[in-house]
């Protein structure tokens, strides 16, 4: 078997250290941790601290807080901070409301490759599970679970991925929530998008600049599985704007934005 490349998991969250919690227990409980994690904190109240201080006394791996002031949603200048920090040459990135299924990260790190960027699906934890998922801080789901959605998404069948060919172009299947990338690549395009604003599009718009510079795509079917835990959508009142800018992206092959992560490094 091929030596894994040195890897970060890099989470944002905001304010809901409750679905934070159970990512960090499902942390603990991969068969191949990563060798350091980064919490993106855009702005938590001291719930979200204390959690994560709590977590960092016994935690397997260095837990890392990365925070900045909530100033309304500024996703991607908090995930450019934690890429600035970040140790691995391999990043995973996850949303603060996913719970990874034990091989999770073991997946991503073993169909790694240079020149290629991973992204996985999500298995929905229905709003009827919540109370009881909350309570009894729940992290083991699997195809028979009780109230999830798309559960076939959570067949575990790495042989899958013998018919998965790389890919030039951006898929629509693409989810943040779940994706993984050599850090060198990312730094290359310079990051995140600051000229994003608000939410949507924010990781889409880095993978069409990952494409320009050349770098492949290929998704992960049936293994990096990832469940992800109900919550309300978040306000679109952005989405056209981030859009547009996105489309300029594409139409026009752009390789490097003005204001992303270098401004960190």
């Amino acid at each position: 078997m091929k030596p894994f490349p040195s890897s970060t998991l890099i989470t944002p969250t905001y304010n809901w250290p409750e679905a934070l919690e159970l990512l960090l227990l499902s942390v603990r409980n991969q068969t191949v941790l990563p060798d350091e994690v980064i919490v993106a904190d855009d702005g938590s109240r001291e719930e979200t601290s204390l959690l994560i201080k709590q977590f960092q006394q016994d935690f397997p791996v260095p837990l890392i807080h990365i925070f900045h002031e909530d100033h309304g949603n500024r996703k991607p200048a908090i995930m450019n901070k934690a890429l600035a920090q970040a140790k691995g040459d391999y990043i995973i990135e996850i949303d603060g409301d996913i719970i990874m299924q034990p091989n999770f990260v073991e997946d991503h790190l073993t169909f790694a490759e240079p020149g290629l960027y991973l992204f996985g699906s999500r298995v929905t934890i229905n709003k009827e599970k919540l109370p009881e998922l909350f309570a009894k801080k729940l992290i083991e789901f699997n195809f028979f679970s009780s109230h999830i959605s798309k559960r076939t998404r959570a067949l575990r069948m790495p042989w899958f991925m013998l018919f998965e060919e790389r890919i030039d172009k951006k898929s629509s299947k693409l989810r943040g929530c779940n994706m993984s990338f050599w850090r060198k690549d990312v730094i290359e395009v310079n990051g995140f998008n600051e000229g994003l604003t608000g939410w949507g599009q924010d990781d889409s718009e880095l993978i069409q600049r990952l494409h320009n510079i050349g770098i492949k795509g290929r998704r992960l079917k049936h293994c990096g599985i990832a469940f992800h835990i109900y919550h309300k959508e978040q306000s679109k009142t952005h989405v056209a704007h981030n859009h547009a800018i996105e489309n300029e992206i594409t139409l026009n092959k752009v390789k490097f934005i003005e204001k992303g992560v270098s401004q960190y490094l």
